[in-house]
């Protein structure tokens, strides 16, 4: 197996995500995968206003075992636990 033959979700499914595991991060409280971090710059020209692009992450570890509030929202939301 060729990892250049992978495409980019292949190689964090068989590397990058069991390695994180493996270094005891726990996926449920402690990793965030494919997450905007940022909702972008503000932009203020007199009274015109515009955002700047959103970062985005592959992966995010947490520290402690809490996610932000912004999960709980999205939980609620979609109905996902």
């Amino acid at each position: 197996m060729n990892k250049k033959d992978l495409s980019e979700s292949d190689r964090k499914a068989k590397f990058i995500t069991p390695a994180i595991l493996n270094a005891g991060w726990d996926e449920l409280t402690q990793l965030g995968r494919e997450i905007f971090f940022t909702y972008g710059r503000i932009y203020v020209k007199g009274k015109l206003t515009a955002r700047g692009k959103r970062k985005f992450a592959d992966y995010i570890l947490f520290y402690k075992h809490t996610r932000p509030k912004h999960f709980s929202l999205l939980n609620l939301a979609t109905g996902i636990q």
